[in-house]
C-alpha cells in the first residue's frame, strides 16, 4: 500500500476465498473491515485459483511482467506454482522479487507466522506490561507492519541497484529478523551488554523522568532526555534544591536514583491538573504530554496542521483513510484507488495480460 501511495501500480492477487482480513471484524465500515480498509487503498483486485489452468497461468503472466512480486507464502510454497523466485527470474530476469515470512527460510521455514506468535518468541511481549503481571501483547500488530516497511524499504534499494546495473534479485524479509531489530536498545543490551532486559512497566531503563507521572487530576508523560533539560525541569518545579545534589546531577544518576527523585517531582506535579501543566511545561520548552485516546491522537494531529485524514477514490463512493507520513515537495502521495472488493479488476487485469487493454498499465 505504501509503494501505491508513491505511484506504483499495485495489483492484489486474492485466492478464490478472498483475503483474510475482509472478514476481521469489528469494526466495520458499511460491511467492510476497518482492518482491511486499513491497508488495501491504491489496489487493484483479482482473484485467481491457483489450483485452475487458468488462474495458475494468469499468475505466471502477471509474475513474468511485473517489475516487483511480493509473496508472503511459507518459504517454498510457491515452487509448486512455478512461482519461486528461481523459476520467475527464468523468464523475468529483472525482476526484484520480495518474500515474506515469519522466520525465515531455514530452519524456520515450516513455522507459521503471526505477528502474536513473533511478539511473544522475540522477547517483546517479556518487555512489556507491569514487571509484577503478566507479559502483554503491543497493541498494535508492530512486527507486521515493521516487516512491511522493511519490504518496503528493500523494494526500493532493489530497484535502484536495478536502475544502475539492470540486474534484478531476490529479497528475504522475516518477522523475527524484524522484530529483533526493531527491539533496538533492549537487543543491544543483550548482546553488546550482556543484560537481558525485563518488564518495568512505563519506565525507562535508561532515562528518567521519561514515563507517566501523576498530577492532580490525570498522568502526564514527563521527559527530561537529558542534563539541560532536567536542569530546566527542576526550575520550572521549583526544586533548585535539587540542581546541587549529586544523586540527580547526571542521568546516570537520575536513572540509578529514580526512585529518590520521583517523589520530588510527584509532589510538585500533583499542584496543578496535567492540562495546566502541559501549558506550563511546553511553554518552557520541555518535552510532555496527555495520554490521549486514538481519537485524540487524530485530533491532535489536525489542530497541528498535519492533515492525517485522507479521503481515498473520487466523487460519492470516497472512504477516509490515514495519509502517508512521508511528504514530499515534488512527488506528493496519491489516494486514487479505494480497497478494492475481491476480484474487483479480474476482468480489467486479464484483458491486460491478453493484450486487449493495452492503455492500463
Amino acid at each position: 500500500m505504501l509503494l501505491g501511495d508513491l505511484g506504483a501500480d499495485i495489483i492484489k492477487v486474492e485466492s478464490p476465498g478472498g483475503d483474510d482480513t475482509r472478514t476481521w471484524l469489528p469494526p466495520e465500515r458499511d460491511g467492510v473491515s476497518t482492518y482491511y480498509l486499513a491497508i488495501n487503498r491504491n489496489k487493484r483486485s483479482v482473484k485467481l485459483d491457483l489450483k485452475n489452468p487458468t488462474g495458475l497461468s494468469a499468475a505466471q503472466d502477471l509474475a513474468s511482467r511485473a517489475d516487483v512480486v511480493i509473496e508472503n507464502f511459507k518459504p517454498g510454497g510457491l515452487t509448486r506454482f512455478g512461482l519461486d523466485y528461481g523459476t520467475v527470474s527464468k523468464r523475468n530476469e529483472a525482476v526484484i522479487y520480495a518474500s515474506i515470512s515469519g522466520f525465515g527460510s531455514g530452519q524456520g521455514a515450516s513455522l507459521p507466522g503471526y505477528d502474536l506468535l513473533v511478539q511473544a518468541m522475540s522477547g517483546l511481549m517479556s518487555l512489556t506490561g507491569d514487571p509484577a503481571g503478566t507479559p502483554y501483547r503491543a497493541g498494535i500488530s508492530v512486527f507486521d507492519v515493521m516487516t512491511g516497511m522493511h519490504a518496503a524499504i528493500g523494494i526500493l534499494a532493489a530497484l535502484h541497484h536495478r536502475d544502475t546495473t539492470g540486474e534484478g534479485q531476490h529479497i528475504e524479509v522475516n518477522l523475527l529478523s524484524s522484530a529483533l531489530s526493531g527491539l533496538v536498545n533492549h537487543t543491544s543490551a543483550y548482546v553488546a551488554g550482556a543484560t537481558v532486559p525485563l518488564r518495568m512497566g512505563n519506565a525507562h531503563p535508561s532515562l528518567f523522568p521519561y514515563e507517566p507521572l501523576p498530577t492532580a487530576d490525570k498522568d502526564l508523560i514527563v521527559i527530561a532526555g537529558n542534563d539541560g533539560q532536567f536542569r530546566k525541569l527542576a526550575t520550572v518545579l521549583g526544586l533548585e534544591e535539587l540542581l546541587d545534589d549529586e544523586r540527580f546531577s547526571h542521568n546516570e544518576d537520575r536513572t540509578r536514583n529514580r526512585e529518590e527523585l520521583r517523589p520530588y517531582l510527584v509532589e510538585k506535579l500533583k499542584q496543578r491538573g496535567a492540562d495546566e501543566w502541559f501549558e506550563i511545561l511546553t511553554g518552557a520548552g520541555l518535552p510532555c504530554g496527555p495520554i490521549n485516546t486514538v481519537k485524540e491522537g487524530v485530533e491532535l494531529a489536525e489542530r497541528l496542521g498535519l492533515a492525517p485524514v485522507v479521503h481515498v477514490g473520487e466523487g460519492d463512493n470516497t472512504v477516509p483513510s490515514i495519509r502517508n507520513p512521508i511528504t514530499f515537495s515534488s512527488t506528493p502521495s496519491s489516494y486514487l484507488l479505494p480497497p478494492p472488493a475481491p476480484g474487483q479488476h479480474t476482468d480489467e487485469i486479464r484483458a491486460w495480460l491478453m493484450g486487449t487493454n493495452p492503455g492500463q498499465h
